[in-house]
């Protein structure tokens, strides 16, 4: 046989197998060749204990569907716009399925987010709102009732005061959009108390517990005679205690602040602090990849999805769904 004879032999041979077994783009799919979605999981910060319940959230849906593998990677403080942005961008180039975040920066993420969808990475938003579009930009946002939960906040200063007296909102950073709209349901809230004089000198408390005292101890020597505080979330509200309590006036000005530690409920059940708004960050953080894994393999998804808001007293504390809310079981970290 001529060396024309052998080539057609060998392409006989060959050509069939070729045909048969491809692994081009139309056999890959979502999830590569194991059928597993990485979907990365992208907080504000991860000092806080709310980030921490979120992670064990994420690790619930994690373990429940088994088909998932949760990467959890975030700034540590929850200002560094510029890391968040690196990370999920980082994120894009490695080829996650689906990325949950939490925005450091309701304008800063747009462009990110939407490059990941233009990639076919789809986005789910949670916690903090984003300033693009539901449902175009992103898949879906999944978070706490922020401006009820200010409300909320707001109604129980105005009934501690009976109506009367004059309180000060320390806000708790520019471009956080959940907190701006707890502050939001607050002030609205007070409104309806005539007998309040409410104090805003647009001061923000930072997003660490020293920058919140610091701020604290500022505007309580500027306004030394107020009868109400309101902070819209954890390290505020831990920091404008601390605050009070150098001064001795813990438990003597009426504290209402938002989302919880160990020791903010301590100082809730011993009376320094008169109650705390709740989130449900585990469910949350469920949530999130839960509407991740259904986007990804089809299923319609809502796009706007509510984890609810609640408020935690002294008297109420000690009640199971209260309780779980305000401390979390965060064991699961610690198995892996």
């Amino acid at each position: 046989m001529n060396w024309w004879g052998w080539l057609g032999v060998l392409l006989a041979m060959f050509l069939p197998v070729a045909a048969c077994g491809g692994s081009g783009p139309e056999m890959s799919g979502v999830g590569g060749d194991t059928g597993q979605f990485r979907i990365a999981v992208v907080p504000k910060g991860t000092s806080h204990d709310f980030w921490k319940a979120i992670h064990v959230g994420a690790l619930r849906a994690e373990q429940e569907f088994g088909n998932v593998e949760v990467i959890f990677r975030g700034p540590e403080r929850e200002d560094n716009r510029d890391q968040q942005i690196s990370l999920v961008q980082n994120l894009i180039s490695s080829g996650v399925d689906a990325i949950v975040l939490a925005p450091v920066d309701q304008h800063a993420l747009v462009p990110s987010v939407r490059l990941a969808t233009q990639s076919g990475i789809p986005v789910i938003v949670f916690d903090s709102g984003l300033a693009a579009e539901a449902g175009t930009d992103y898949v879906s946002y999944v978070a706490t009732p922020n401006v009820e939960g200010g409300r909320i906040a707001g109604r129980r200063m105005g009934e501690l005061l009976e109506g009367r007296g004059r309180v000060l909102l320390l806000r708790h950073a520019e471009g956080s959009e959940s907190t701006m709209r707890r502050e939001e349901g607050f002030v609205d809230a007070l409104s309806d108390f005539t007998g309040i004089e409410l104090i805003d000198p647009k001061r923000y408390a930072g997003v660490t517990t020293a920058t919140a005292q610091i701020a604290s101890e500022s505007l309580l020597t500027i306004y030394d005679d107020v009868d109400g505080i309101f902070c819209a979330n954890e390290s505020c509200s831990f920091g404008l205690l601390l605050a009070l309590r150098s001064r001795g006036l813990a438990g003597d000005i009426r504290l209402v602040g938002f989302d919880s530690n160990e020791r903010l409920v301590t100082a809730l059940e011993q009376g320094e602090l008169d109650g705390l708004v709740v989130q449900n960050p585990v469910e949350m953080g469920y949530l999130g990849v839960k509407t991740a894994v259904d986007h990804l393999q089809g299923a319609t998804v809502e796009i706007l999805q509510d984890t609810g808001v609640t408020l935690a007293t002294r008297e109420n504390m000690h009640d199971p769904a209260i309780a779980e809310l305000l401390t979390p079981d965060l064991s699961r970290l610690f198995e892996r």
